[in-house]
């Protein structure tokens, strides 16, 4: 018979209460607590943490305290990970975050779910479905993004988005439901690469 963490990672019905996986979560606070009690001059004590929690964690991570998470060892960060203060990651499912991804203030990735039936759900059955995130992404302050959700490459999520459904490469998305808004265009990079010198003349 397959252990409630097997059934959990397999977006399976599974029961939380279970010693497997309360060992698992006591390590994560664990470390979390320790980690936003760190102060901006700790940046060694920070890593050391931050390579401990996730599964795997790319060079360049920052989070910005508080930051709280459900497991942290189903977690995977990639190269110049920045999130700002308040960030929650429950990672009930694989969380992967992809490379120069920016999280605004009180971002949420929710990879748990309940039943809806209700007697169902009051057995303390839940289950949870993956979220993946691209290269290249940023997301706005207040963003939720719900269970089975990928996003993808070089997308831009505006500030409090509730993102349900699949986001595609190369897009600018919003809204509650989150949708798409446009296409990232020619005329985008034409604007910012024009900033950037500006910012250089200056």
């Amino acid at each position: 018979m397959r252990s409630e963490k097997e059934k959990m990672l397999s977006g399976d019905l599974y029961i939380a209460n279970d010693s497997e996986l309360r060992k698992d979560f006591f390590r994560a606070k664990e470390l979390v607590r320790t980690y936003n009690q760190t102060t901006e001059y700790q940046d060694k004590q920070r890593l050391e943490i931050i390579q401990k929690l996730f599964k795997k964690s790319g060079q360049g991570v920052h989070l910005e305290p508080p930051f709280y998470t459900d497991y942290g060892c189903n977690t995977e960060v990639g190269d110049n990970f920045y999130t700002n203060y308040e960030c929650i990651i429950l990672d009930i499912a694989n969380v992967k975050i992809g490379n120069n991804v920016l999280f605004g203030p009180r971002v949420g990735l929710y990879t748990a779910g309940h039943p809806i039936d209700a007697v169902v759900r009051n057995e303390a059955l839940e289950y949870g479905k993956p979220i993946t995130i691209g290269d290249n992404v940023w997301v706005g302050g207040n963003v939720v993004v719900n269970p089975g959700v990928t996003i993808g490459n070089n997308v831009v999520i505006g500030s409090g988005a509730i993102v349900t459904k699949d986001i595609p490469d190369n897009v600018i998305a919003v809204g509650n439901p989150c949708r798409v808004l446009r296409k990232i265009n020619a005329d985008d990079k034409k604007y910012w690469e024009l900033e950037k010198q500006k910012y250089f003349e200056n």
